[in-house]
Formats: C-alpha cells, sequence, structure tokens
C-alpha cells in the first residue's frame, strides 16, 4: 500500500471469530470500518478470518446469506466495501500465520469474545496498541448478550426519541459505524504515540458510551444544572421545525439560532408570527404554525423548498436514502460515491480529501485465505513498554502532549476534534468572540436565561469543550485578525468549520494561514465542501441526519423519516480526528503543511454507507421499520408495567429464539416450528411482537430484562437519557467525570467512550468561560504586556462579557 500510514500494519480480529451474527451483534461492522480508514490512508491491514470466512460475507440487508444470488457469487457488496484493500488469513490466535501477524502488528482491533485477548497474551507485547470493541466494555457486562438495539436502550438514547409512535431506535447500525469511527482516531493517536517511543496500550471501546455521547444531547448534565428536578414522563420528541413532507417527498429543516426561526418564519409565509414570545410555549399558537408548515410544505417541491430556503440561510436539505443520493447534484458534482472494483455497486468515498486529492480507490477485497504465509515484520516500537505494564502516564507523557492546536470553531463537529486531541494532552485553544461568541452556548441555554452569566451553562459547550483553554477574538477588528495571525505562527494545527467564505473573508483560509505558517496543519470542516453547487450553504447536525439517510431509516414504516438526534457531529468530528493525524504524518514525512477537507456531510454518508451500497448492488431500498432491523427477529420495544417503562428484546440467532422461548416457558405462540430459523421469525413478525408485548405487559421492566438475559437473550431496560450518570454500566466504568467550574460548579461530565491503559481519567480542566485565559494566553504565548492586554478589552478586540444581547 502506499499512503501516509504506509508501513503500519493493522490486524483486525473481527466479530466473525467470536462467532457473531452479522445482522445484530455489535462487532464485525466497527471492526471493518475502523480498518477501512486506517486502509483508505495506506495501511496494510489483516482479517483473521475462520474457515468459512467472517459471515458479512453472506450478509445483506434483504437478509443473510442471500448475497450473491444475483451476482455470479460474489460476497456481500456490504463485507466487500469494508474489506476493500485489506488482506485476509484463515486462523486463529494460538496458530502461527496469526501469531507472526500480530507479532509484527502495530494495532489489533478485535471485538473476539471477552477473555480471548488476555488469554493469548496480547496485552504483554512491547509497542503493540489493541483496541478492543465491544458493546459494554470491559467488566462486569462484558459477556452480556447485545445487539444495536439493547446497546441504544442501555445508553438511553431509545428514550430520547419517543413519539406518537412510541420510543424508537436510531435506524441504520448507527451504534456499530459510530464505534467504529470513534476507535479509529483513538487508534491511531496511540500508534503514533507508541513509535514515538511510548508504551503500547488497550483502548476498550464501549459502543453503550458512545451511543450516550452520539444521541443523549447531554440531557443528564442539563438535569444536574437544574437541581436534578423530579423526573415526570417523558413527553413527545419535540423537533419543530424538522422533516415535513412535500409534494414530491420529504424535505429537512433545523433552526438552532433564534435569527434562523425567524428566517424560517420569513420562509413559510408566517412572518406575522416573529417575536412571538409565547410560540414556542403555547401549544395553541404552535399547533396553528405546524399546520401552517405543512400546508406550505405540501404544496411545493422538495427542491423548490430547499432553494427557497436556501436565499434566507434557513439550514434545509432533501430526505436522503439510497436511490436519490447519488444522483443529488452536489454530490455528483464532488464524486463523493466511487464504485467498486467490480462495477456492481456504489459506496461513499474517504470522507476528506488531504491537499485537494481524495485517497486513492482501494483494490478488491480478497477472497478468503487468499493471502497465506504473512510476511515476517518487526514490530517499529518493539522495545516500548507492554501494554499491560504500562504506568500511570503524567500529564506531559500523554499520547498528544506537546501538539499546539489553534481551534477556531464552533457548535460541535468542529468542537469535538479538539475535544479528543485536549483528552490526549494536546494544547488546545478555543477562538470565539465577545461579539458573536460559540453557537453552543446560547443554543442550549433556555433553561438558564434567569441566571447570571447565562451564557456559561450550556450543556454542549461545557462537555464538548473541556481541558481546552479559551480566549476571545473580535476578527472584525485588524487588530483581532493579527493576534489570530500570531496564534497561527504558534499552532501546529488550526481547525474551523464555518462555511468556507467566513474564513476567507478574513484571510485565514488555507492560503493565508500558510503565509504566516507554512508548517501548519490547516483543517477545514464545511457543511457541504469547499466546493460544489452547495459550498456556501449552511449546514448543521440534523441538516446531515435528514441528508445522509440517517432520518430515512429512523421511524415506523407508515410514519415520517425521524431524525436520530445528534450523531452526525461527534461522527464528523471523529473522522477529522483521524484525517488531521493522517496529514500530521504526512508534515512529519515531507515537512509541508498540509490541508485537510473534511465536509460534514461526506462524514454522515460514511456512517450512513449501507443504503446506497445496498440499492446499488441489489436495488433493495432499506427504509425505516420501527424497532426492527435486518437480521434480527422478533425485535422490539415493548411497554412493561407502569408509566413509560419499555423493555427492548432483540433476537439475533436461533440459540437466541431458543432463549426466549426457555425465558417465557415457552408459550403456545412461539411453538410453530417454522419458527426455528429466522427467515421463519421474520415472516412472522408481528405475531411475535403480540405475543411479547402481552407477556411483557404484565412483566417488571427490571426483572423481565434480568431474567431474559441470564438466558442469552440481548434485552435491556430502555434507560432514560436523562440520568444515566447513575447507569450502574457507567458508574462501575466511571464514565462521568467530575469537574469544579468556576460559574456552574461541581457537576459529572461524559469523559471519552473508552478506557486506555495508562489513562485513570480523561477530564483535567472545565471548559473555559468566555474569554477566561485572554491574558494568560495573550502574555505567555505572544508576550503582550498586561498594559496591552487591558487596551485590547478596552476596544472590545477580547471581552469576557457577550456583547448586543
Amino acid at each position: 500500500m502506499t499512503g501516509p500510514l504506509a508501513g503500519i500494519r493493522v490486524v483486525e480480529l473481527g466479530g466473525a471469530v467470536a462467532g457473531g451474527e452479522p445482522g445484530g451483534v455489535p462487532g464485525g461492522v466497527a471492526v471493518g470500518y475502523a480498518g477501512r480508514l486506517f486502509a483508505d490512508a495506506g495501511a496494510e491491514v489483516w482479517m483473521v478470518e475462520p474457515p468459512g470466512g467472517d459471515p458479512l460475507r453472506r450478509w445483506r440487508a434483504a437478509g443473510p446469506d442471500r448475497a450473491g444470488t444475483d451476482r455470479g457469487g460474489r460476497d456481500g457488496a456490504l463485507f466487500r466495501y469494508l474489506a476493500g484493500g485489506k488482506r485476509s488469513v484463515v486462523g486463529e490466535l494460538g496458530t502461527p500465520d496469526v501469531d507472526g501477524l500480530v507479532a509484527g502488528a502495530d494495532l489489533v482491533v478485535e471485538s473476539l469474545v471477552p477473555g480471548t485477548i488476555e488469554d493469548a497474551s496480547l496485552l504483554d507485547q512491547p509497542g503493540l496498541v489493541v483496541l478492543s470493541i465491544s458493546p459494554f466494555g470491559r467488566g462486569s457486562w462484558a459477556r452480556r448478550p447485545a445487539t444495536n438495539l439493547t446497546v441504544q436502550a442501555e445508553a438511553g438514547s431509545i428514550s430520547a426519541r419517543v413519539y406518537a409512535e412510541g420510543p424508537l431506535q436510531a435506524g441504520g447500525r448507527v451504534a456499530e459505524w459510530a464505534a467504529g469511527v470513534f476507535g479509529a482516531p483513538a487508534a491511531l493517536a496511540a500508534v503514533r504515540h507508541a513509535r514515538a517511543g511510548g508504551p503500547g496500550t488497550h483502548i476498550d471501546l464501549s459502543m453503550a458510551e458512545v451511543m450516550c455521547i452520539c444521541t443523549n444531547l447531554f440531557m443528564d448534565l442539563m438535569m444536574d444544572l437544574l437541581g436534578r428536578p423530579p423526573l415526570g414522563l417523558l413527553g413527545a420528541a419535540s423537533e419543530f421545525p424538522a422533516i415535513e413532507a412535500t409534494q414530491d417527498g420529504w424535505v429537512g429543516f433545523n433552526t438552532n439560532s433564534a435569527q434562523m426561526f425567524q428566517d424560517f418564519l420569513v420562509l413559510v409565509d408566517r412572518a406575522d408570527l416573529a417575536g412571538d414570545p409565547m410560540l414556542r410555549s403555547d401549544p395553541a399558537r404552535r399547533a396553528d404554525l405546524e399546520r401552517s408548515v405543512h400546508e406550505w410544505c405540501t404544496a411545493r417541491t422538495t427542491d423548490e423548498i430547499v432553494e427557497l430556503a436556501a436565499l434566507l440561510r434557513v439550514p434545509s436539505a432533501p430526505v436522503g436514502h439510497g436511490a436519490n443520493l447519488p444522483r443529488h447534484p452536489h454530490l455528483v458534482e464532488r464524486e463523493t460515491f466511487g464504485t467498486s472494483p467490480e462495477g456492481d455497486f456504489l459506496h461513499p468515498r474517504p470522507p476528506y480529501r488531504l491537499n485537494g486529492a481524495r485517497r486513492p480507490d482501494l483494490a478488491p477485497a480478497p477472497a478468503v485465505g487468499a493471502d497465506a504465509s504473512p510476511p515476517a515484520r518487526t514490530r517499529p516500537a518493539a522495545g516500548s513498554a507492554p501494554a499491560a505494564a504500562a504506568a500511570e502516564l503524567g500529564e506531559g507523557e500523554l499520547p498528544m502532549a506537546g501538539l499546539k492546536v489553534l481551534d477556531m470553531t464552533c457548535w460541535w463537529a468542529g468542537p469535538g476534534v479538539s475535544q479528543l486531541y485536549a483528552a490526549l494532552g494536546a494544547d488546545v485553544i478555543h477562538v470565539e468572540a465577545a461579539q458573536r461568541m460559540d453557537g453552543m452556548r446560547p443554543a442550549a441555554t433556555l433553561a438558564f436565561s434567569d441566571r447570571d452569566r447565562w451564557w456559561e451553562y450550556s450543556s454542549f459547550f461545557l462537555t464538548i469543550n473541556t481541558n481546552k483553554r479559551g480566549i476571545t477574538l473580535n476578527l472584525e477588528d485588524p487588530a483581532g485578525i493579527e493576534l489570530a495571525r500570531r496564534l497561527v505562527r504558534w499552532a501546529d494545527v488550526v481547525i474551523e468549520n464555518y462555511t468556507p467564505r467566513v474564513m476567507e473573508r478574513f484571510g485565514l483560509d488555507a492560503a493565508g494561514i500558510h503565509t504566516v505558517n507554512p508548517a501548519a496543519v490547516v483543517v477545514r470542516m464545511p457543511a457541504f465542501g469547499l466546493d460544489g453547487p452547495w459550498r456556501d450553504r449552511v449546514g448543521f447536525a440534523q441538516t446531515m441526519e435528514a441528508m445522509c439517510g440517517m432520518a430515512w431509516v429512523t421511524g415506523v414504516a407508515d410514519g415520517p423519516p425521524r431524525l436520530p438526534r445528534g450523531p452526525c457531529d461527534p461522527i464528523g468530528a471523529m473522522h477529522a480526528a483521524f484525517a488531521t493525524q493522517v496529514a500530521l504524518i504526512e508534515r512529519e514525512a515531507t515537512g509541508a503543511g498540509q490541508v485537510v477537507e473534511a465536509a460534514l456531510l461526506e462524514s454522515s454518508l460514511c456512517a450512513a454507507a449501507e443504503q446506497v451500497i445496498e440499492h446499488s448492488a441489489y436495488g433493495s431500498l432499506m427504509t425505516r421499520n420501527g424497532n426492527r432491523s435486518p437480521g434480527t427477529a422478533p425485535q422490539g420495544v415493548y411497554a412493561c408495567r407502569g408509566d413509560q417503562r419499555w423493555l427492548a428484546v432483540s433476537v439475533a440467532s436461533d440459540a437466541q429464539w431458543d432463549g426466549l422461548r426457555r425465558a417465557l416457558d415457552d408459550p403456545a405462540w412461539a411453538r410453530d416450528p417454522a419458527l426455528a430459523d429466522h427467515a421463519g421469525r421474520e415472516a412472522a413478525a408481528e405475531r411475535l411482537d403480540a405475543g411479547l408485548q402481552e407477556w411483557a405487559g404484565g412483566q417488571d421492566v427490571d426483572e423481565a430484562a434480568s431474567a431474559l438475559v441470564a438466558h442469552g437473550v440481548p434485552a435491556a431496560a430502555v434507560a432514560d437519557f436523562r440520568n444515566v450518570a447513575f447507569h450502574p454500566l457507567f458508574v462501575e466504568r466511571g464514565f462521568f467525570e467530575e469537574l469544579d467550574h468556576p460559574v456552574v460548579g461541581r457537576h459529572p461530565l461524559f469523559g471519552m467512550p473508552f478506557r486506555w491503559r495508562g489513562i485513570s481519567r480523561w477530564l483535567r480542566r472545565p471548559a473555559p468561560t468566555l474569554g477566561q485565559h485572554n491574558e494568560e494566553v495573550l502574555t505567555t504565548i505572544l508576550g503582550l504586556s498586561a498594559e496591552e492586554v487591558a487596551e485590547l478589552a478596552e476596544r472590545k478586540v477580547i471581552g469576557t462579557v457577550p456583547e448586543g444581547l
């Protein structure tokens, strides 16, 4: 392989070796996508498969074991996408070929049965990084049966999506894709650290923690900031405007600021309601507006609405799916989708460009065991301490210690990149302006508007910006731009995520930055990319969820598409965090500055890749189906005794079906011999749902979940996303950490979604208050005097209180 990661060897020990079922048990897709990201960047990636091959070879969303029926016996298209450019060896740990591969590997990515890598002494190998991806991580939950549905239930994700039609999962394997995306940049940071002389390590990633970050909207912290008021019943998820029916399809809106909402009212011909203080709180007024919006949208085509919205800079996009996305003019012009080497399906191309170029297409997926007798190799960091023996890392020994990051981002996706880097030890300076503070501050503080310094109470900002220093610079003032340019000289990495024209207006685009600092890695994260017809359009996570296909597969079959509520921002952040490290490696090799373009839409498309792959390969349009998923049956969320007590149940194998029957004392409705295999259970899904609901209705949810789990059935009581800090899984794993904030006090916050050998705590300093580190940064880094700093404050180039409130 060629590319920045050439010379790095990755070994995948995926869900197939653990006996996983490709449709239901998390592991294979997460491991495969993490490995795919490494392969795209030039790493040598090896899959270890059982003699019959990875079960994903026989998968398609229309049903397992049907791939290839109309394609000449080829492996399944999803497998071929994930395995592109990789090599295959048959075996298992303890066999010479596999042990030889691991002995020369920089990284092992695995989702094996807990205890397997420990028994094989993988964690004792000097310099080796091991990334373990599992539903609940190591600990007392390690062997708990799980599927995508039950991971979401334990994480609180499902309770964040309660609609009139009931509680809903986020469709489309989002927990698996997101886990792979979160694992890849963490693993690459560990590999870079080991190659620089640091210890190897074990990264223990929990899908449930990933889903907390991706979909819980930091509501637990919000409740803590409010003093933990008694939790009433969950109201129907409130998203307005969100997804609306049009004359010819569906359109997605979002209004993340007061100005966007006022502009939306103008768009839908209801400017008469602009400034109405009761609009959001009066049900009658809101119902009237919703009727108006519905009538306005259904009288127009999707394209017409999207173009009108663009004129007013209201974030809007068509609801995408596997059939229409490859035809979208913006995606066509940007050549977003590539064609498989065999020419029989489309897939998203890598979601970043390096110095304006996409990574080249990968070679075809290998046949089972195509690469027998892997070449011997010595691990470059073989002299480093073994992962199992790594001592606690001091702050200066963290994997990214010494890296200097100028974070000129806002909202979530951009700050999410530097959040990971700051947790790993980088010195991150977050820049906003007193005249225009980070939009995530006011967007999440409505409940605190009566408090002093209310802008410091955003649960989003408080979580996403931990471990950073924060300053304010007014870039509308030439003095602010000059200070920004001086900080650019200091930085190794400069990140921004505005529409392209914003930083270009200030002369702080890539060309302007490289004029000041030719060695900088410049990371640009516009919503739709740096070129194409949608280049200058505004987009947020909700826009991407609508457009990339995630919303299309979330919801009930006869209802509207629903937003998953959050994942596109953190997924975009982790893709960019990986790409930035690829650029840092390229800079180390060439000495030249780099430019990373990581469009949020393209990142989102990669996490929804199966839809385009499935439709282009087989003509199957994946769509929403409530809480059912391909490859699992029965599967659903069932009401138990009491108010809003729901039980998630998911059967992904014949053995789990047998366990369900035993747990329920083999009810009559489960005895039909036709239910013995998945096809029979899938055909009888309605009948099985009715039987499970009748049983669940009389059960205590916690007792029912425990009984099912004891019989090997994936099951979970749906956790309340408003108080997951008390979930026993997250308490055991120390997922929440407390920090003292100078304004809001001490509260539990999400840490990183993985344990890392040698790092016991992720959060070292709270998110900065507005302009908190102005004097510290300007005097210690830029050498200004106290008098000069005071003058800048007087001129309002810097500030600690928002202007224009």
